[in-house]
């Protein structure tokens, strides 16, 4: 959510508080916020670059050492194999400076098309949704605090309360004010307990019950025809596709009750303002992009899009997710959220960065693609990972581990040795969030300024630092030579200026005089669009488009051998691949090992008892996991949060299959089995890795094998 934070004090004993002025958490934060500074001079942090050596071990080395030892390498296995043997794997954690910074340095300094990023794994099926309906991918098309003025809301696939607490803010006065929350999870999250309806839906069957929504909307004449007509077009084929959706049936398909189905239809057809938002529930699916259209129909068909208090957005889930996705880190994409394909964008990129067009090299492969290419004949040899941990986010990890053991060289970016950089033959150690300047864009496409507190360690550089300190031993220096962020986001307003994310006329000057600036901001004098679709949409003719969905089976659905749904998703107390929550005592303390949650007759059904230490196993590889007994999940699911690497890395069992347009994997859905026979000493290991003294993301061998 990016709150706002007013910190003081030092690294070792920070002083930390909520900004009540920030009008974005307006002084709320969540543990993650409140715990966040303890990582800044946690004894893990790395103040040195780490080079293998000869025996094998990542040992300290000069900065001098560990560049050169990159740029020789870098060198041979370009000379060997082409422009293409580099490949750079970056962050939706990034800044925006960041970002635009890796995507110039790989298409410029390296000449490379391999360039992709974690956010493929978040916001990909949104986005491409988005543009597809829409014409244009901002996550929320209105300022959060929208939600509170909406009569009903449906929220799809998001646990708001734990993921994002202070958003919840907005939802608890929408609720005051006598509105109306539906959730859709198969879980009975803590945000579906305070909603007013929850509907537990099957997994992988969440096109189906936005087809039957949109159905009983139809039926009961609760669809805006004038908005209709006027602003969108398809609407005929999608009436006659969802003709076939009728409650009774999707009630078969979902396991939604018909009366819920109806009735939510209704909570959402008679209120005046109403709000469609989806999250990684329904989009992390090899559908992710149909699912999330079948619910854009629905805030169209309510003609709630571009009005205020309704319309439809997505929530995003790592701090600059949608910044991150602008400028240049998708394997497809310039800045400007300009496509490499078109011969116009690449032009305006080329002349800002003083390069032949034809030079940029032609669009890459998404990011599971890319990681699942590494090491072989037609992959990169070599990768730069900045700000991800893919060892564990990538879905099938024990294959993409494989593949990062296959490169002739691995150079990782990173505060601490995460279970990437452990396989690293180069680690760089970079500066933190309150070690370094810039900026970052919210959910709402709101841009803010990030601002240094402290001064990094002796030892630590900015990532703007390393780009430079790398262009400059591969020959390309003067592109890279920036004097600061300030500089740096200077071109990159350039670079974007004209494209569907313009952020031209923004500045860091403008955002410390404390400007509110949304994107798109063509100019200096332009105040920013914090609301966008009040008057048309930019598509050739002004309208929306309704899409015609027709929901699928998931890629894999249980069976005999293996009957259970397995999901995944996000805890209170734990972030992403827990590279850094994992070493904060507080957050331990809540969430201290990997688990499973099961519900109390499936537990019976296996003869498990809550503490037990299970085997849940798929077709991609098992995980190693302690039960937690509840009646929150589904009895025929299983939900496993992704927080941990080793033997409880939930992606260790996830299924890389892949939605055909955002090529997002279908991390929400696969068939599992509980098995009960854990040998002794994995139980022991499990507890002991993640009991560590040091509250170590494991740096510890059970955790960390080397590449030997």
């Amino acid at each position: 959510m990016q709150c706002g934070m007013l910190i003081g004090g030092t690294p070792d004993t920070p002083e930390l508080a909520g900004d009540g002025d920030f009008p974005v958490n307006r002084g709320a934060l969540c543990i993650k916020g409140w715990t966040s500074a303890g990582a800044l001079a946690h004894a893990d942090r790395l103040t040195s670059p780490l080079v293998r050596n000869a025996e094998g071990a990542l040992a300290p080395a000069t900065w001098d050492e560990a560049l050169d030892r990159i740029a020789d390498a870098i060198r041979a296995l370009q000379a060997r194999y082409g422009k293409d043997a580099i490949g750079v794997f970056g962050s939706g954690a990034l800044t925006n400076e960041k970002a635009y910074l890796l995507g110039k340095f790989a298409r410029v300094a390296l000449g490379t098309r391999h360039i992709d990023y974690n956010g493929r794994f978040c916001m990909a099926s949104a986005a491409a949704a988005a543009n597809a309906a829409f014409g244009i991918d901002r996550g929320l098309p209105f300022p959060l605090a929208d939600i509170a003025e909406a009569e009903a809301i449906l929220l799809v696939g998001s646990n708001v309360a734990e993921t994002l607490p202070p958003a919840m803010q907005y939802f608890d006065a929408q609720r005051r004010a006598g509105g109306h929350l539906i959730v859709v999870d198969p879980r009975r999250t803590p945000t579906a307990a305070a909603a007013t309806l929850h509907l537990p839906l099957v997994p992988g069957t969440d096109g189906m019950l936005a087809n039957g929504l949109l159905h009983v909307l139809i039926r009961d004449g609760l669809v805006d025809e004038a908005y209709i007509a006027q602003r969108t077009i398809g609407f005929a084929a999608v009436r006659g596709a969802v003709a076939a959706c009728w409650p009774g049936r999707v009630e078969r398909i979902t396991g939604v009750p018909e009366a819920d189905i109806v009735r939510a239809a209704h909570l959402l057809g008679r209120s005046r303002s109403a709000i469609v938002l989806t999250a990684r529930g329904a989009e992390q699916q090899a559908q992710g992009v149909a699912n999330t259209l079948a619910f854009i129909n629905i805030a169209l068909a309510l003609g709630q899009v571009g009005r205020r208090g309704g319309g439809f957005g997505c929530l995003t889930g790592q701090g600059n997710g949608q910044g991150g996705r602008e400028h240049g880190q998708k394997s497809d994409q310039l800045p400007g959220y300009r496509s490499l394909r078109d011969p116009q964008a690449r032009a305006h990129v080329a002349a800002v960065w003083g390069v032949d067009p034809d030079a940029l090299p032609p669009p890459g492969i998404s990011a599971f693609e890319l990681l699942d290419a590494l090491g072989t004949d037609n992959g990169p040899r070599g990768l730069l990972v900045v700000g991800s941990n893919p060892a564990v986010s990538a879905p099938a990890a024990g294959r993409i581990s494989k593949r990062l053991r296959a490169l002739d060289l691995l150079v990782v970016c990173d505060f601490f040795v995460s279970e990437t950089a452990a396989l690293a033959d180069v680690v760089l150690p970079v500066a933190m969030w309150a070690e370094e300047e810039g900026t970052i864009t919210n959910l709402e496409g709101r841009v803010l300024r990030r601002r240094r507190v402290f001064a990094p360690p002796a030892g630590v550089r900015t990532d703007i630092e390393v780009l430079h300190l790398l262009a400059s031993r591969l020959g390309h220096s003067k592109g890279f030579a920036f004097d600061s962020a300030a500089a740096v986001f200077e071109e990159l307003g350039r670079a974007s200026a004209g494209g569907a994310a313009d952020y031209r006329g923004i500045s860091h000057a403008r955002l410390d005089a404390g400007e509110a600036l949304y994107w798109p901001c063509p100019d200096e004098a332009h105040p920013g669009t914090p609301r966008l679709f009040a008057s048309d949409f930019p598509t050739p003719d002004g309208c929306a488009r309704f899409h015609v969905v027709t929901p699928t089976d998931p890629a894999e659905a249980p069976d005999r051998e293996y009957p259970l749904y397995l999901t995944t998703g996000r805890v209170l107390a734990q972030y992403q691949s827990g590279t850094q929550t994992r070493r904060l005592r507080e957050l331990v303390d809540r969430a201290p090992v990997p688990r499973v949650e099961v519900h109390p007759v499936t537990a019976t059904q296996h003869g498990i008892n809550a503490g037990d230490i299970v085997t849940v196993r798929t077709r991609r590889g098992e995980a190693t996991l302690q039960v937690h007994v509840t009646a929150t999940a589904r009895v025929d699911t299983i939900f496993v949060p992704f927080h941990w690497g080793g033997l409880g890395s939930a992606n260790l069992l996830t299924n890389p299959a892949l939605d055909p347009t955002s090529k997002m994997p279908e991390f929400k859905v696969c068939a599992a089995r509980l098995e009960l026979r854990v040998p002794d000493m994995r139980a022991a290991q499990l507890v002991r890795a993640n009991q560590d003294d040091g509250c170590g993301v494991a740096v510890v061998p059970v955790l960390l094998d080397t590449r030997s």
